[in-house]
């Protein structure tokens, strides 16, 4: 996809809850880097991709670390990124099947799945009654969700915006989950369900963003300290893990080496 033609849409208001971010993508010229970089994300995202002679629905899961795709050109492209910890009510499966993959909806939802895809493919490049369609199939499924489900999605909600609030160093798993009244082990059995990965490696995702929005910009010592590192050669460390570079290197453009993007 060209990043340079992506642009964020507003959010229904039925969807705040669920749904964290729409874009939508369409091809314009030649790509302004050759490169796109996918940093870590914890949240899954529902992808839709239309070409001239088919269209796709794809469930991307949660990305643990960094990738670097050649950027290619996709005619319409609208991505719906769905709130941490809703996913497993929204798509009705496990998160922890879906971790570092992208999987057809088809695969999760059989039959259902194909059906939707036919109607989006009737309604060609209209970003709004591709997101009217979504918007309708995952709120049909919220409401055969039980009170039990919707209370687990809470807890789990609750946890992430602790972890990822970034005022204390280190991943606080075991204060969250005393705050929330249940044990750690039960906390992170929650997230292997409902996120797919572990709570510490959410609020290293989050730290590794912080990061990324910042290098280009502020010194890396004050973002170090603001994302709740020990010092700065833990955030440098930590970053190369996620991101496979260090920060200097990422903002100067030393990147790994990318992969066709298919």
């Amino acid at each position: 996809m060209n990043d340079d033609s992506e642009r964020i849409i507003p959010l229904p208001v039925g969807l705040r809850p669920w749904i964290s971010q729409l874009s939508v993508a369409a091809s314009g010229g030649e790509p302004a880097h050759p490169v796109r970089a996918e940093a870590p994300d914890a949240t899954t995202a529902l992808v839709v991709r239309a070409t001239s002679d088919r269209t796709e629905l794809v469930v991307m899961g949660p990305r643990t670390r960094a990738e670097y795709f050649e950027v290619s050109r996709v005619p319409f492209c609208v991505k719906m990124r769905m709130q941490l910890g809703r996913a497993q009510s929204l798509l009705g499966v496990p998160l922890s099947g879906l971790v570092d993959r992208v999987v057809p909806i088809g695969d999760l939802w059989g039959v259902t799945g194909d059906r939707l895809v036919d109607d989006l493919s009737n309604v060609e490049s209209d970003p709004t009654a591709v997101v009217g369609l979504l918007a309708a199939t995952l709120m049909d499924r919220v409401r055969t969700r039980s009170r039990h489900d919707l209370a687990r999605d809470e807890l789990v909600r609750s946890a992430t915006l602790a972890l990822t609030s970034l005022t204390s160093p280190g991943p606080r798993v075991q204060p969250t989950a005393r705050r929330l009244k249940v044990s750690e082990r039960h906390l992170r059995s929650l997230f292997t369900d409902a996120v797919g990965i572990p709570p510490k490696h959410v609020a290293r995702i989050a730290r590794t963003r912080h990061v990324l929005a910042g290098a280009s910009h502020q010194s890396l010592a004050r973002l170090a300290a603001e994302a709740g590192y020990y010092d700065q050669s833990h955030m440098t460390a930590e970053f190369r893990r996620m991101m496979g570079t260090s920060p200097r290197a990422f903002v100067a453009g030393q990147l790994p080496a990318a992969a066709p993007c298919h």
